[in-house]
């Protein structure tokens, strides 16, 4: 046989193998690692997702939290499993755009690791006080921070997070000398904060929502370019003058090599979720502006955000671990 029909011959088998496959697909629980502790958005955005696409699919979509070292846990579980269309992971600028330049050694890459299924949100932070100091915008915490400069730490929800960027670009701005406390989630860290025990973090808004909404934690800014709808009185940092116009977002991936027609079906349905009406609110209220990306929307955007995050890290003045 000739050996240019024999390799199309080939690639036509794979192809149909691979469609019979998919078709047959999902005929199992199907895993979610949310990388992050509960609490905290990602976990509660996986729990919305794994109920709509459980619906959708007709199988047990399950969800998994595998906390620690800033996602890298999860995400090397995800890598590591079969790229059989049953592990996804839940993903973060932090994660794949920030780790690679904080981290000398990263157990993943981004780019040859994961394939995108879609980026389903932008994550916009809240820099957010405890109420007994009585702060009620930036500029009088700026103030407060300067008169007692070398004795106020900052939480976030990690080191190499979004909410550690921001903290280290407001401390260059303002010469602030605030000290980094890095913690294992969202959660945790506004515990912390409406227990007095740290004064001032910069959290994701569906942690950070109902501690504000109770009045356990004061508001001075966004992160977002424009305001956020549920906090129409406070001004986002643009507003006041600082250049720091980064905006973080979230989104699933899954293990390189799965089948296309599997991420495209996952794609698909989640895309139906987050882009009605019902999806749009539910998603604003876990603190997420809803977007809903294909793959290949999802990669461009991971090529030029994660430049820019990259920029950031070096202009904050973090240094890789």
């Amino acid at each position: 046989m000739n050996k240019k029909i024999a390799a199309a011959l080939a690639g036509a088998l794979l192809l149909a193998a691979t469609n019979t496959y998919a078709q047959a697909w999902p005929n199992k629980p199907i895993k979610l690692v949310a990388p992050y502790p509960p609490g905290g958005q990602t976990d509660v955005v996986s729990r919305y997702f794994a109920e709509k696409l459980t619906a959708a699919l007709g199988q047990q979509v399950i969800v998994e939290n595998k906390a620690g070292a800033q996602g890298m846990v999860g995400a090397e579980i995800v890598k590591n499993a079969p790229p059989d269309g049953y592990t996804f992971v839940y993903v973060n600028s932090s994660m794949m755009c920030i780790n690679p330049y904080v981290y000398k050694k990263l157990p993943y890459d981004g780019f040859k690791d994961f394939v995108p299924v879609t980026q389903h949100g932008l994550a916009p932070l809240a820099m957010v006080t405890t109420p007994s100091l009585g702060l009620k915008s930036v500029k009088e915490f700026v103030a407060w921070a300067n008169q007692n400069k070398g004795k106020v730490n900052y939480a976030s929800f990690g080191t190499g997070s979004s909410s550690h960027i921001w903290g280290e670009m407001l401390n260059q701005a303002e010469k602030l000398d605030m000290t980094h406390v890095p913690y294992k989630g969202a959660g945790p860290a506004i515990q912390d904060a409406v227990a007095g025990h740290i004064p001032v973090t910069i959290q994701d808004l569906a942690a950070s929502g109902p501690a504000i909404s109770g009045g356990k934690l004061t508001p001075l800014a966004v992160t977002s370019t424009t305001r956020w709808p549920r906090l129409p009185n406070v001004p986002t940092f643009e507003e006041l003058g600082y250049k720091m116009n980064l905006v973080g977002w979230n989104g699933i991936m899954a293990p390189a090599g799965t089948p296309k027609e599997i991420v495209d079906r996952v794609s698909a349905e989640l895309r139906k979720v987050v882009q009605t009406p019902e999806g749009k609110e539910k998603l604003l209220d876990m603190g997420l502006i809803a977007t809903g990306t294909t793959p290949a929307e999802m990669t461009e955007i991971m090529k030029t955000g994660c430049a820019a995050w990259g920029d950031a890290v070096k202009r904050a003045g973090v240094q890789p671990e």
